[in-house]
């Protein structure tokens, strides 16, 4: 059974941190693209950071670049999105999505999402 579960969000103040956690299960970690996700009350969900599986390249958003960083753990099957100088427009409910593609073949798994909340 394929589970990616989210966790480490919370309500924070801006110019806060925070460090959301995805750990993955029943599934080959290690050769699936991971990346994160929001999607803010009215808005369609966007990308927010991605990591490959070959090479751990990286690419993000522009409204974060700089802000946050992703990464990820292979042995513990998880990845990560640190926040840093968060911004109330930072708000939003943070997907984990994993994603494998050969050739023509793809397949692709959501979290059910963990809730960031930046307000003072």
């Amino acid at each position: 059974q394929v589970q990616l579960v989210e966790s480490g969000g919370g309500l924070v103040q801006p110019g806060g941190s925070l460090r959301l956690s995805c750990a993955a299960s029943g599934f080959t970690f290690s050769g699936y693209a991971m990346s994160w996700h929001r999607q803010a009350p009215g808005k369609e969900r966007e990308l927010v950071a991605r990591i490959t599986s070959a090479d751990g390249s990286t690419n993000y958003a522009d409204s974060v670049k700089g802000r946050f960083t992703i990464s990820r753990d292979n042995a513990k099957n998880t990845v990560y999105l640190q926040m840093n100088s968060l911004k109330p427009e930072d708000t939003a409910v943070y997907y984990c999505y994993a994603q494998r593609r050969v050739l023509t073949w793809e397949t692709h798994y959501w979290g059910q999402g963990t809730q960031v909340t930046v307000s003072s």
